[in-house]
């Protein structure tokens, strides 16, 4: 699949199979996450697949943004200690979030190449859930994916005309 495919393809799912995701799949998309851009190369990011169903279903009661009952969680983490040590002044506040979501772009594209569904989630409760994955006190949760195999076909897409949201050197009423 090329990128542009994987563009097209790649859709926020919220209705899942209960088909297992393998190890050896979930191993390809942090392998995808990795090769994400990080600012200052700092790459603070932490990955937590959760596929223990009792787990699953204890974030999910937590997560009103879930949806489709996923076989499998991602919760992509930053490490903040670390991001305090090795990185800039503004990484902690800015630099970990941007990092998170250009690694969690890359993750839901690599999903949809492998025929897995996605949906980022930022809607939870932040203390249950890192009580449930038992953080350490320094990492900070920046966004939740579900994941698993699709079930039935997604909402139509309802995209925003181009001449909405396009501008060339400076906003201008129309392009």
């Amino acid at each position: 699949m090329t990128i542009s495919e994987a563009l097209e393809k790649r859709r926020s799912i919220r209705n899942f199979s209960s088909k297992p995701v393998s190890e050896e799949l979930l191993l390809e998309l942090a392998r995808a996450g990795r090769l994400a851009p990080s600012a200052s190369n700092l790459q603070a990011w932490q990955f937590f697949f959760l596929t223990d169903p009792e787990l699953v279903k204890k974030v999910d009661l937590f997560s009103p943004g879930l949806s489709g009952h996923p076989p499998v969680i991602l919760a992509i983490c930053s490490d903040m200690g670390y991001a305090a040590v090795h990185g800039s002044p503004n990484s902690e506040r800015y630099g970990c979030i941007m990092d998170a979501a250009m690694a969690a772009e890359n993750i839901m594209l690599k999903a949809a190449d492998l025929g897995l569904g996605t949906c980022a989630i930022k809607s939870y409760n932040d203390a249950v859930v890192r009580k449930l994955l038992k953080l350490p006190e320094n990492y900070r949760i920046e966004l939740l994916i579900s994941l698993g195999y699709p079930e039935g076909e997604p909402r139509p897409r309802r995209l925003r005309p181009m001449e909405e949201i396009l501008h060339f050197n400076a906003w201008q009423e129309e392009v």
